[in-house]
């Protein structure tokens, strides 16, 4: 357990954390949210100890060990197995647990060829993958996880979230990947206006109990300025009356004592739509035959794939990395030519393309504005401004020069140098890797919004269930189409890594039992999602009945807090009297119906993720 009291932490002007305090209690994972720049890689160094609070404490206990996926590259051993069984503790008994580390290293995706490779050999992205074998492999504590899934492809988070949900130790987990969080986790904590609280379920539960709170808190504070000016309003009217006088020292003392509730301030939020290009045609873009390999004799990362692009398509790329997905959308940009076959574009094709090797195509030295005006030089500054205002870069912010950015503020300005001329197909290829949360769901509505076309790479199965109408999936060496949603090819096809075993064992049993079995899963899946149904549905009830009732005693309380003033102004005690005690009456409903909110809302939390864990395990 480790326990956090008092803790504040500031570089400079700019403060991060302002007297918070939490505890991770055993066997929680904690899914760690907030805004890029608020502090959670802050918190991680400090309870790493590679940076000092300026005030406060943090208890670790004992003995206690904490672990981290760390970025630094220092291998010691001559092959990635020997050195994924360094994390492994050392055994009493001599046992050879090997095979534990075999089976981590599978799961991140490396091949048993890899296995005997020089570590040195491999992909930087397989090397940090190596790294997070090692740790999980090590079984700390406390296990830090900062944004993990920026170096996995789809079937590898896939396993990492079934690994995770397994963790018997305490974890806590930074992702922008909200479904991924939402998954593993079993608390939420959020660093917000730098202040943390924390809460038990998923993200949703914990941004909407911050929303209704703020909403209390507004509430409130108008209330709050509606009295105080009334009250100012009787001291102005009656000071000169000596008959007053009593009443007027009184309410004076009264309002010099009476807190000032500030007005909560905004947070900028990343919030934008792409501009359309008109397109009447019927298709954008078309591949014909199209294979391509990046040697004449070695095997094909492409090979014969056919595939066209019509008006509105919402068309995800998937698969594990090093396949060619990237290769896919550098083809149909027109930056990599096909070894085999055509593509053909309409001439009225307007094309705007987001890519994973973008970043390093900005000028260091050139500010966030010169930027974006590069992008269509005839932009004015002015026009530019808008732009470098809307991704967040406000102020003389539009003039930091790119080398001093973070990878987040870097993805924002290749998102606005799409925005700066309309277009009619969108390629993305990872977008969100350096957004948070809100910028990824500010994306994710600006996509949706786009009245053109969208191809997108992404290992987000949050964004893959959301946007994705048609597949072109990489798996088993192949590349096909898939007509479908992402939850249509997960029930009807599913990825082979996955299926290997289950479909070994149908196979042995013959094709009537395999039909059954199907048969019966279908049946199962359709009692237990009508379950969920009812079960949520009652308990939503309850919710919109308890919501419902606190608006109607915060009318009610309006009023009694209305008459109570005017009773004040007239001296009529027992109307005081009575208006004062029904308005803390209604004080104690509201506090009670909020708790019993709480409870529900964290009930229906717990009962979706049985039924999804449910649903998953079938």
């Amino acid at each position: 357990m480790i326990q956090i009291s008092s803790l504040s932490k500031a570089y400079g002007q700019q403060v991060i954390f302002d007297d918070i305090g939490f505890t991770v209690n055993a066997g929680e994972r904690i899914g760690l949210v907030g805004r890029n720049g608020h502090g959670k890689t802050t918190l991680f160094r400090l309870i790493l100890g590679k940076e000092k609070p300026d005030s406060g404490v943090i208890s670790i206990p004992n003995n206690y060990r904490i672990g981290h996926l760390s970025q630094h590259i220092n291998f010691t051993e001559d092959s990635v197995l020997k050195e994924g069984c360094l994390g492994l503790a050392p055994l009493e008994d001599g046992r050879d647990e090997t095979y534990r580390v075999k089976s981590v290293l599978t799961g991140l995706g490396f091949p048993a060829d890899d296995f005997l490779r020089d570590p040195y050999e491999i992909s930087g992205g397989y090397q940090i993958r190596l790294n997070l074998a090692k740790l999980l492999v090590s079984e700390p504590d406390l296990l830090l996880l900062d944004e993990p899934t920026n170096y996995l492809d789809i079937v590898s988070i896939r396993w990492l979230a079934r690994f995770l949900r397994s963790w018997k130790s305490e974890l806590i987990l930074i992702t922008h990947d909200r479904d991924f969080m939402d998954s593993v986790t079993t608390h939420t904590m959020g660093i917000h206006r730098r202040k943390i609280r924390k809460a038990s379920g998923g993200t949703q539960k914990l941004y909407e109990q911050l929303l209704m709170e703020e909403e209390v808190y507004e509430k409130t504070r108008i209330n709050e300025e509606k009295k105080r000016s009334e009250i100012e309003q009787f001291i102005n009217r009656f000071r000169a009356q000596a008959t007053r006088a009593s009443a007027v020292q009184s309410k004076i003392k009264a309002l010099q004592k009476k807190e000032r509730l500030e007005k909560i301030s905004d947070i900028k939020t990343l919030d934008f739509e792409f501009k359309s290009e008109p397109f009447t045609g019927k298709l954008l873009l078309e591949a014909k035959e199209i294979s391509f390999s990046f040697s004449e004799d070695g095997p094909a990362l492409i090979d014969k794939l056919s595939l066209f692009i019509g008006g509105n398509e919402r068309i995800a790329i998937i698969g594990k990395n090093g396949k060619g997905k990237t290769t896919l959308l550098n083809l149909l940009a027109g930056e990599l030519t096909p070894l085999n076959g055509a593509i053909s574009r309409h001439p009225k094709l307007k094309l705007a393309y987001f890519g994973q090797t973008n970043i390093q195509r900005l000028d260091p030295k050139k500010t966030v504005e010169e930027e974006i005006i590069d992008a269509l030089p005839e932009y004015s500054r002015k026009a530019a401004r808008n732009i470098c205002g809307i991704m967040m870069f406000e102020g003389d912010n539009a003039l930091k020069e790119i080398s001093v950015l973070s990878g987040g503020e870097k993805s924002r300005v290749l998102l606005g140098k799409l925005l700066v001329s309309p277009a009619n197909l969108l390629l993305l290829d990872e977008p969100t890797n350096h957004l948070d949360m809100e910028s990824t769901d500010s994306l994710l509505e600006a996509i949706n919004a786009f009245e053109g076309s969208v191809v997108i790479v992404t290992h987000s199965e949050m964004i893959l269930h959301a946007l994705a109408t048609r597949l072109i999936v990489f798996d088993e060496g192949k590349v096909s189409v898939f007509e479908g949603t992402y939850q249509d090819f997960l029930d009807r096809v599913g990825w082979k890594s996955e299926t290997a075993e289950t479909g070994s064992a149908d196979e042995n049993s013959g094709g009537q039992t395999k039909g059954a079995a199907k048969k019966d899963l279908r049946r199962m899946k359709a009692e237990l999602i009508n379950s969920r149904s009812r079960v949520l549905g009652a308990i939503q009830k309850k919710i919109s009945e308890a919501e419902e009732t606190i608006m109607q005693i915060e009318e009610s309380m309006e009023k009694d807090t209305q008459a109570l003033l005017e009773a004040s102004v007239k001296g009529d005690g027992e109307a005081i009297k009575t208006f004062s005690k029904s308005i803390h009456e209604a004080k104690a409903k509201i506090d009670g119906l909020f708790d019993e909110l709480a409870s529900l809302t964290g009930e229906m939390e717990i009962k979706a993720k049985e039924f999804e864990e449910k649903l998953k395990s079938l």
